[in-house]
């Protein structure tokens, strides 16, 4: 029996994993890749604490400075790099309220505690990002026809009856039209997952 690929989640977080082990032994392009994954959530933390866009990008540049000097604190057996780093980012702007470094605006530091985070994960962003890429590409792999009445379907929200009027064809042709282009898609995508 073959092995299920790895979701691309768990690949996204072991990438990470793997960019904060290479960081931590002095690779410079490694503290790129990780700024890339975790800039969004990041500095999403800092500035629902902060209130202030340009307070939580110097937040945010603290959260990497201070990253690149210590990322060897990090241990994978105690939290995921994620959560690591957002409890990173969380303290770091904490820091800056209790040090008075912050304009108005800020939420009080003990309100800042409870403050939920309730944007995706880095390594969902990457994943929906992934999925929404191989979506297209196997839309594009479809005939003109069928992937323009998809689209028109999923993405611009007609109905079967009004593409079936707009191409001038009995009803049940364009639902039979769109179910076949559907299960291509789907033999694509399944295939891509595959790989």
């Amino acid at each position: 029996m073959a092995a299920r690929p790895r979701p691309a989640s768990d690949e996204a977080r072991e990438a990470l994993r793997e960019a904060m082990a290479r960081l931590a032994s002095g690779d410079q392009a490694a503290l790129e890749e990780i700024y890339r994954a975790t800039r969004v959530k990041l500095f999403g933390i800092t500035l629902r604490i902060l209130g202030d866009r340009k307070e939580a990008e110097d937040a945010l540049q603290d959260v990497y400075v201070n990253l690149w000097q210590r990322a060897d604190r990090y241990d994978p057996t105690r939290a995921s790099p994620i959560a690591w780093l957002a409890a990173f980012a969380r303290n770091r702007a904490i820091d800056r309220l209790r040090t008075g470094k912050v304009r108005g605006g800020a939420v009080p530091v003990e309100e800042a505690a409870p403050i939920a985070d309730e944007t995706p994960l880095a390594d969902m962003l990457m994943v929906d990002a992934e999925q929404a890429a191989q979506i297209h590409k196997c839309l594009g792999a479809l005939d003109a026809r069928t992937q323009g009445h998809i689209r028109a379907a999923f993405f611009d929200g007609q109905t079967y009856a009004q593409l079936a009027e707009a191409a001038d064809v009995p009803l049940g042709t364009m639902k039979s039209w769109i179910r076949r282009g559907l299960q291509r898609l789907r033999a694509c995508l399944e295939a891509s997952e595959a790989v």
